[in-house]
């Protein structure tokens, strides 16, 4: 998973960056509404946090931003505001959740997660592709019940993969998806065939079927062979 906390308290930022890490979720960080459009136009996240009240600009127009460039992100809202009339226009911008500070982070990670699957696996806690399972809580994968040992970057690239099944997905997309803004400061995106190549081993090895495609000149496809 790949967020984008947009948070102008560098203290709350940092708190939930730091509780999310120890769970396995990479995090970015816009303090202020100029660097968070940066970021929205330049990458692609699986969940924003969002604070209402950010110094050089509003939540609500980072809202409509994400509409007008049909960003499919999932959006929490996490601001002081507590009355009806601030929840309900987030809502209405596309905010699919809400949640009043303070709260508690174990409580912001449950939501994110169910927002996650919502969107992308349908509400499940697992992820079933023919022969191959994958338990999203404990982070263990299986082909026809044989435990795969996969490392966090081969399940997050799996993941990954399945979720955009039949999308060409870019080396650069993949690397932005795997390692977040740091790959822009990479000199090339070999690391992501090392992935591909490893990944596809395991996989065929426990008798997976051949899912992942190449596509020459543009990156790589998940794709049902059956």
């Amino acid at each position: 998973m790949k967020i984008l906390i947009i948070e102008d308290e560098r203290e709350i930022a940092q708190s939930i960056k730091d509780y999310f890490k120890t769970n396995g979720i990479q995090c970015e960080t816009a303090e202020n509404y100029n660097l968070a459009l940066t970021k929205i136009d330049s990458y692609d996240y699986d969940c924003i946090l969002l604070d209402l009240m950010l110094p050089d600009g509003d939540g609500f127009d980072i809202l409509k931003e994400l509409k007008a460039k049909n960003k499919t992100e999932g959006v929490i809202i996490i601001s002081a505001k507590e009355n009806l009339e601030t929840r309900l226009e987030g809502f209405n911008l596309g905010a699919d959740d809400y949640l009043t500070k303070p709260f508690h982070l174990a409580e912001l990670l449950v939501r994110m997660q169910a927002l996650i699957r919502r969107k992308n696996f349908k509400g499940s806690n697992s992820v079933v592709f023919n022969e191959i399972a994958v338990d999203i809580f404990s982070k263990t994968v299986a082909v026809n019940d044989i435990k795969l040992d996969l490392t966090k970057k081969e399940l997050d690239l799996l993941l990954f993969l399945i979720g955009n099944e039949n999308k060409v997905l870019s080396k650069s997309a993949i690397a932005e998806h795997l390692s977040g803004d740091m790959a822009d400061m990479l000199d090339n995106h070999d690391f992501i065939y090392a992935h591909i190549k490893n990944l596809k081993k395991k996989l065929t090895q426990a008798g997976s079927g051949d899912y992942i495609k190449t596509v020459y000149g543009l990156g790589y496809k998940w794709e049902n062979e059956q």
